[in-house]
């Protein structure tokens, strides 16, 4: 493929003869990264179900063979008691050298529902520029290039001006349940001056950004118990309370007619943004237009007081993920539910913890349930969580990070904040003590977790040379 001018310009400082030499391998290495690429979106490594997880395996042991064969060393696959974890590491550029730890998760999201797929989701399909798969973005295409640009720095006997070391977990879709025990364990290991993390997105393929905060998530199962059983809807409707909407009103109950959440005590800890925080975002320039056109909607709605960027990365959320109760086959059964399930995800911000989130709503809505006669129980389920993140842009890295995408994309990165959640960030800032920098190089409409999900092959290259361009920065930085 061809990619535009903004390749020819110089990606890290020109007085480091590896730079030149590694961009130069990246390109002409451009068809086999995306071939392998490709070889790796086949791979259905779905960790939210069972049965593929053979398939995580298989895509653990693919990145072990492709992190060795880039030239990096001890590179095995690590149990951590659920789904296995990927590490290798390059550990030769001297003990006053920074230590990088890179993050990637292999696992994906389920592909449901199959039928709005323009093309079988594990059959990577190129289209105008981009490659469609599960997975392309989020977050095997952003893993790849850093695989990519290791590959180039350290072929023909290259070296690099840092030390580096590669976590590739398989679990960060259902929780990152077995991580921060693994991390805990293995911090020696892992031990590193900062991780760089690429599971986010840029605000559009002209303007970079870094991403500065990731909110945190309390994901929890409601069950609502009625009858004992499911009943004959003839014989007992109107007599008996319906679980299903039972469940509805209390879910109805928890935010008000502005948006705001009503479930006591759920704002107590909230770090609002202060005004200069507000007028930063401001400057982001986000397009509540584009934003709408990718959702499909033509009016927004959440809690009223706040923009739209605000709504979506500085406020938390409660959202109903799914719903279902009684008979939902083809065909007519009438019957009255003995139960109703909601799962729930709440997005929380600095200083919220997800645990306490979690407990507030079941107490919430077992008050509520108190005067709903007829609910025989209400039952909340968390399921996992993690906390939200603030990163320092004042670091070293961050600034290493800033001048590599402004070298490789033409402009200055902007901070953004991103409405979604990775676990692991806030784990690595407790256990290993080493900042964290979100670079992300997906797009606004790359349809994460929907179908049809998307990664430019251009952002693929331009990564890749942003990735070689941070290394040599973050060295200079380091240095002083």
């Amino acid at each position: 493929m061809t990619l535009d001018a903004a390749t020819a310009t110089p990606t890290a400082p020109a007085d480091d003869p590896r730079t030149a030499d590694a961009v130069a391998r990246a390109r002409a290495d451009r068809e086999r990264t995306e071939q392998r690429l490709f070889d790796l979106l086949r791979i259905p490594s779905v960790s939210t179900k069972v049965e593929h997880a053979d398939d995580c395996r298989a895509a653990a042991a693919f990145l072990r063979d492709e992190l060795a064969d880039a030239g990096l060393e001890h590179a095995e696959v690590l149990e951590t008691g659920g789904l296995p974890c990927v590490y290798a590491d390059w550990l030769h550029a001297g003990d006053d050298a920074p230590t990088v730890l890179v993050y990637g998760h292999y696992d994906v999201q389920p592909p449901e529902p199959l039928g709005l797929w323009e093309t079988p989701p594990f059959e990577p399909t190129v289209r105008d520029g981009s490659v469609y798969a599960r997975g392309a973005a989020d977050d095997k295409g952003q893993l790849w290039i850093h695989v990519a640009a290791l590959r180039a720095m350290l072929a023909d006997g290259g070296t690099l001006p840092v030390n580096v070391k590669v976590i590739f977990e398989g679990e960060e879709e259902s929780g990152s349940e077995h991580l921060d025990a693994f991390v805990a364990r293995e911090r020696e290991r892992l031990a590193c001056d900062t991780v760089l993390v690429s599971d986010t997105h840029m605000l559009s393929a002209e303007q970079p950004s870094i991403v500065a905060s990731l909110r945190g998530m309390a994901y929890c199962e409601v069950t609502v118990q009625g009858p004992a059983v499911d009943l004959h809807s003839g014989t007992y409707g109107g007599a008996i309370r319906n679980p299903a909407e039972a469940l509805a009103n209390l879910i109805a109950a928890c935010k008000d007619a502005d948006g705001r959440i009503t479930i006591p005590g759920f704002y107590d800890d909230v770090r609002d943004p202060s005004p200069e925080e507000r007028a930063q975002l401001e400057r982001v320039g986000f397009d509540d237009a584009a934003f709408r056109d990718e959702a499909g909607v033509t009016e927004t709605w959440g809690e009223s007081g706040w923009t739209v960027y605000e709504q979506v990365g500085a406020r938390p959320t409660f959202e109903v993920n799914g719903m279902w109760s009684g008979y939902i086959e083809p065909g007519a059964k009438t019957v009255l539910p003995a139960t109703a399930h909601a799962k729930i995800s709440m997005r929380l911000v600095a200083d919220q913890d997800w645990r306490r989130i979690g407990e507030l709503l079941e107490q919430h809505l077992r008050q509520l349930a108190a005067d709903m006669p007829g609910v025989e129980s209400v039952t909340v389920e968390p399921l996992h969580g993690g906390r939200p993140v603030l990163v320092d842009t004042s670091n070293p890295a961050m600034q290493a990070a800033t001048s590599a995408l402004a070298a490789t994309f033409g402009r200055e990165p902007v901070y953004t904040r991103e409405g979604g959640s990775i676990p692991v960030v806030a784990t690595f800032t407790e256990e290993l003590g080493a900042p964290t920098v979100l670079m992300g190089f997906g797009l606004p409409d790359d349809r994460l977790h929907s179908p049809n999900e998307k990664f430019s092959l251009r952002q693929l290259h331009l990564g890749v040379e942003t990735s070689i361009a941070f290394w040599h920065h973050y060295a200079a930085v380091h240095a002083g």
